[in-house]
């Protein structure tokens, strides 16, 4: 498990090379939802999603032979771009696997940033494998690794120093790397915040995974919010969701998209379905807000304009 050091460390190092994403409020979501929340706007992140903040922080982390080989990952396209510009950034050769049905936007987002992009249909995992393996590249796993974890963590760390008196932290979830980053770090300074997830209904791994009691895998994972549609939990971020998450809910895909056209409509933030996963478990009264605080994490604005028509 990191330490409360091991996230500051990563937030210092990341100071400077990222962006500071700021906090937004709207009074109409505020009357709409009976509640007071403020919104932390990673779709203004580099490469427009937090994904940036641990993927730039295992490449940070990376040593000279493993700078050396190159580095790949496996996206639905957040974490590719994000890897992709890290890499670049850095001087390393990087090379991601994509579905061949993934956002058109994010694979030439990928491209544009340098990448070589690998497009495979069937098992993305066992693709990644395979070119690591043969190419003998670095893998960085998109979510399962501490690295990546504690990169994440600084977002949390941002909203504690920029808004201390928040109650309750609403995360999207997929395999759990923000999440698990972001409770981390609120949970270490702040016990008494609670940091609920938000996974949709057909892309809930993370909430089997705890049913069960172990990380598990499902078979097909797909949604409107791809950038959730994770089909398995990370070990390690199983272990940092079971210790420190207080509640996990899921969403429809209706309210995905109803609540993506909402925020737009109310707040002019271009956010992906991933990103309205919280509001979507506000408009189905899975979650009600209470009398403090709450910050929702806008995760990102990679935004498949065409997957608005449900």
């Amino acid at each position: 498990m990191p330490s409360l050091e091991d996230v500051r460390s990563a937030a210092a190092g990341l100071r400077g090379r990222i962006h500071r994403t700021p906090m937004v409020e709207s009074s109409a979501l505020d009357e709409l939802f009976g509640g007071r929340l403020t919104l932390k706007a990673e779709l203004f992140q580099k490469t427009g999603s937090f994904k940036v903040r641990g993927l730039l922080n295992r490449v940070v982390a990376l040593s000279p032979e493993e700078r050396e080989r190159g580095v790949i990952t496996v996206s639905a396209g957040n974490a590719a771009g994000a890897l992709a510009w890290a890499a670049r950034d850095a001087g390393v050769p990087a090379t991601v696997v994509m579905a061949t049905t993934a956002v058109p936007a994010k694979i030439a987002a990928a491209r544009a940033y340098g990448a070589r992009v690998e497009l495979v249909e069937g098992d993305l995992m066992g693709a990644y494998e395979s070119i690591r393996d043969e190419r003998k590249l670095t893998g960085v796993h998109p979510f399962d690794d501490l690295a990546v974890i504690t990169g994440h963590a600084s977002l949390g760390l941002e909203l504690l120093e920029d808004r201390p008196d928040i109650g309750t932290v609403l995360v999207p979830v997929g395999g759990g790397g923000l999440i698990s980053g972001v409770a981390l770090a609120v949970k270490l300074i702040s016990p008494g915040i609670r940091v609920i997830g938000i996974e949709p209904e057909n892309a809930d791994v993370v909430s089997r995974s705890l049913a069960a009691g172990s990380p598990q895998k499902l078979p097909t994972a797909k949604s409107v919010a791809d950038g959730l549609a994770a089909p398995v939990c990370g070990t390690h971020n199983y272990a940092i969701i079971a210790e420190y998450v207080d509640q996990l809910v899921t969403v429809s895909e209706n309210a995905l998209v109803e609540a993506t056209k909402l925020v737009m409509s109310r707040t002019k933030l271009a956010l992906e379905p991933a990103a309205a996963a919280t509001f979507a478990a506000l408009l189905e009264h899975k979650l009600e807000l209470g009398d403090g605080l709450t910050a929702a994490v806008v995760s990102g604005g990679n935004l498949d304009v065409a997957k608005l028509a449900l």
